[in-house]
This record gives structure tokens, C-alpha cells and sequence, in this order.
């Protein structure tokens, strides 16, 4: 049984809860260690981050680490975007994300809304859902050089619409994409997340990433760690009794 999550998000970016309901779900599931990522600042966007100072988030997760230490081990973490150029020294762990792709000096959501991502598309990529996702492989294939991360998150983040089959994931140039950024992250033995946000949000039946690309990073030797994405208190250890036969 797992009784770890350290992609968590609270009400300190763009999650439903405290930080404290969270850490409360958490002993009441009988986790065993939980760990806050949220959002890192990206200055084109501030809907969904925390501020630029966010000394507040430290204090508050390090009164929690105090008045729940005989209950729970808790970090202080950052899901930190590729665009991102906040300091990561001072949290516990880095998650690695890619939620976008620049396109000259505009920054193209990629997780956003299916209406949304359709759109942007149109309009920067000719209507080829291939292309904008070459881009993004291309950017995720950076993700740890760029942000130091620990874990790798969410890898195939693009493919969160697809259940109404946007583009074709079987694509010689999709599969070329996704090999292409698994082989330069493979060489740092950092682990990829397998993510069940999508599936706790009801975008996906099958967690990031794929079941296609996990075997690929399996058969070369690559490591994984459970992670929820949880944005809320529901969400925490999403349906990891049901897939934590992939991490293995």
C-alpha cells in the first residue's frame, strides 16, 4: 500500500483546500508522509500560482511539520514550471512541469480547456495537434536541465483532452516526440510521475503517462513514483491501490 503523496496542491496556488484540510485527509487515510508542491510563479500568467512572495506558504507548512509531527511527515516542495525563474534551493523537493510552450513571445497553455487548446492549434500550429505536440516534448525533454526537479511531472501532460481523440497517439511523429524526450530525462535516474490527477478530474481513465510510454521507460530502465495531483481533499492517493503495480 502506498502511504506517500508528494504532488499536492492547496489553496496557496490553485487547489480547494488549506493546507491543513489536506494534511487532516491525509492522517485520516493513514498516510504516512505528504508533500505541498504548489504552483511556482510564472509572471505571463498568475491565475493559477502562488505570488512571487510566498514566504507565507513556508510558514504555514513549517507550523504544520511542527503540529503534526507525531502523526505525519510533511514537506515543504514546489511544482516548479519550466518557465518559471523563481530560487528552488530552499524547498524540500522540485517537481518538474511543463503547462506550456513558447511560441516567440507568446506562452501557450497546453492543459488549459479543450476549447482552448483547439484554438491555440488553429492558430500556432496550422491546426496540427502533432505539431504543438512536438513542441512540447521538445520542451519537456529540458524540464530537468531547466528546474533541477526531483520528479518529473506529469510527462505526456498534452494528452490530457485526448479521450475525444484530438490527435493520434500511435503517430510515427507523436512516438518519435515522446521517445525522443524519455531518452535525454532517462540518463538523469530521476523518477516520472505516474499522475492520476486527469483521472480524478475526470479527464482520462489511464494515468500520465501513457501505458505505452511507461513500458518504454521500464524496458530502459527508468523509475517511477505514484503521485495525485490531488487539488483537493478527494483527490489525495487517488486510486493509487489500483495502479501502483505500474511503479513496479
Amino acid at each position: 500500500m502506498i502511504l506517500s503523496d508528494f504532488h499536492i496542491h492547496s489553496s496557496f496556488s490553485d487547489g480547494n483546500n488549506t493546507p491543513e484540510e489536506m494534511v487532516k485527509k491525509a492522517i485520516e487515510k493513514g498516510m504516512q508522509e505528504i508533500g505541498f508542491s504548489d504552483h511556482s510563479y510564472t509572471f505571463f500568467d498568475e491565475r493559477y500560482c502562488m505570488p512571487k512572495d510566498n514566504s507565507e506558504y513556508f510558514k504555514t507548512i513549517s507550523a504544520l511539520k511542527k503540529k503534526y509531527c507525531d502523526k505525519i511527515n510533511i514537506y515543504c516542495g514546489i511544482e516548479q514550471d519550466f518557465y518559471s525563474s523563481q530560487p528552488t534551493n530552499q524547498y524540500d523537493y522540485i517537481i518538474g512541469s511543463v503547462h506550456y510552450v513558447k511560441m516567440g513571445n507568446y506562452y501557450i497553455p497546453v492543459d488549459e480547456s479543450l476549447t482552448d487548446f483547439k484554438s491555440k492549434t488553429d492558430k500556432y500550429f496550422s491546426g496540427d495537434p502533432i505539431s504543438f505536440a512536438e513542441e512540447y516534448f521538445n520542451t519537456v525533454a529540458n524540464v530537468i536541465d531547466k528546474t533541477n526537479a526531483d520528479i518529473i511531472g506529469h510527462f505526456d501532460l498534452i494528452s490530457k483532452f485526448n479521450s475525444v481523440n484530438l490527435f493520434d497517439e500511435t503517430d510515427k511523429r507523436y512516438v518519435a516526440a515522446w521517445k525522443n524526450a524519455v531518452d535525454k530525462l532517462l540518463k538523469y535516474n530521476k523518477p516520472f510521475e505516474i499522475n492520476t490527477g486527469a483521472i480524478s478530474r475526470g479527464y482520462k481513465d489511464f494515468p500520465y503517462p501513457s501505458e505505452n510510454i511507461i513500458n518504454y521507460i521500464k524496458a530502459n530502465g527508468g523509475r517511477f513514483i505514484l503521485s495525485s495531483d490531488a487539488h483537493s481533499t478527494d483527490g489525495i492517493c487517488f486510486e493509487f491501490y489500483k495502479w501502483q503495480g505500474l511503479i513496479k
